[in-house]
């Protein structure tokens, strides 16, 4: 009775009202698992960030998951979103087998280097010494962002925080704003001249062969993510790993695949399951084909990493505005969804750009100094 009154006591001061108290009490019974594993995360980064070492190792397993939860959406989301009647372990098999495939070749090729050297750039050619709280707890921040839908850029939030020169920043920066801009460019083309050819490959049931193109069309997207984004991953290693730590850098990677898809992409899934038919196997494949070939198109380019992020957005954003454009049902209340839908997606996109900057700025004092002497 005591602690009954008490609790009203405190209601009614205002202090926390009912509503609020509930939606909290929710959330923490909902979510006590992942807020336990966190807690344990950032237990473990401020214990051991001051030992070279082991810091190296628990950010990259930090990262290795963080990263490929946040990217999935863009990599493995449609294939997930068109396979649900599969197993788990069957999708995961194949994606595990590309994924070495594709690193072992760069292992193999550049001397030791998994990232295809894209950290060969100058302001990343140089491998960590020591590190700092945040550079060790930057992949657990990413991770509660996944877990709340953010599609933030994993190219930004941990490379940035790791290099040397504001011009690595701008550089990625510049390319990620051209993938951007190109893939959406390509989404409107493609999506508003071949609307009537793409709407009759989506009647009636999918051919079976559409599912053999479809694994294709998933498994060479996810080898291009792998060129160009192992390196937000490896660049808490070595530059040259040696044939142990390359084996548990495969180890670990293919540990966190299998967890995502046990768990089928998780929360973060939903961005691309509430994209328009996109579950659909054929619009799968046509999605990841210009997607991937996008992505090799960049890489090819230069060397410089680049947000896969943002030139996903930039597809899925072009496709949506295409298809409402085109549709009959394209009225104004259905437009102003798709373009909220749309901006919802910038935003965050450019808000994880900020949270980088903000990380890098605070970790760097050298960086701090140099941006602040160029925006002066």
């Amino acid at each position: 009775m005591a602690s009954n009154k008490v609790k009203n006591r405190f209601f009614k001061s205002g202090i926390l009202p009912t509503k609020l108290y509930r939606l909290l009490s929710i959330f923490l019974i909902k979510e006590k698992t992942f807020l336990a594993i966190i807690l344990i995360a950032f237990l473990l980064t401020a214990n051991l960030f001051q030992f070279p070492q082991w810091a190296m190792w628990l950010g990259f397993i930090f990262a290795a998951y963080s990263a490929t939860a946040n990217d999935s959406i863009q990599t493995i989301g449609t294939f997930l979103a068109s396979n649900l009647h599969r197993k788990w372990y069957v999708l995961w098999g194949y994606i595990s087998l590309i994924f070495l495939v594709t690193v072992w070749y760069s292992w193999s090729s550049y001397g030791g280097d998994v990232s295809y050297e894209r950290l060969s750039v100058d302001g990343f050619n140089t491998t960590p010494q020591a590190y700092d709280f945040l550079q060790i707890a930057a992949p657990v921040f990413l991770l509660m962002l996944t877990r709340m839908r953010m599609p933030v850029s994993t190219t930004f939030l941990l490379l940035s925080i790791f290099t040397t020169k504001s011009s690595g920043i701008f550089i990625m920066l510049e390319k990620s704003l051209w993938g951007y801009t190109v893939a959406f460019g390509v989404a409107v083309i493609i999506w508003t001249l071949a609307h009537k050819l793409l709407q009759r490959l989506m009647r009636g049931e999918a051919h079976p062969l559409w599912a053999v193109a479809q694994w294709v069309s998933s498994g060479a997207l996810w080898a291009v993510w792998i060129m160009q984004d192992a390196a937000n991953v490896a660049v808490y290693l070595p530059r040259q790993l040696s044939g142990l730590e390359f084996a548990f850098f495969c180890g670990i990677f293919i540990i966190g695949l299998g967890v995502l898809f046990f768990m089928r992409g998780d929360k973060i899934q939903d961005i691309v399951t509430e994209k328009t038919a996109i579950t659909d196997v054929r619009a799968a494949t046509i999605v990841d084909f210009i997607y991937a070939l996008i992505l090799f198109v960049f890489k090819s380019i230069s060397k410089v990493p680049m947000s896969t992020t943002w030139v996903f957005i930039g597809l899925l954003g072009g496709r949506e505005i295409a298809i409402h454009l085109v549709s009959a049902k394209g009225d104004r209340k259905n437009g102003w969804f798709v373009a909220k839908m749309v901006g919802k997606d910038i935003f965050l996109a450019f808000l994880g750009l900020l949270i980088s900057i903000i990380l890098a700025t605070t970790i760097n004092p050298g960086l701090r100094a140099e941006l602040l002497s160029i925006f002066k």
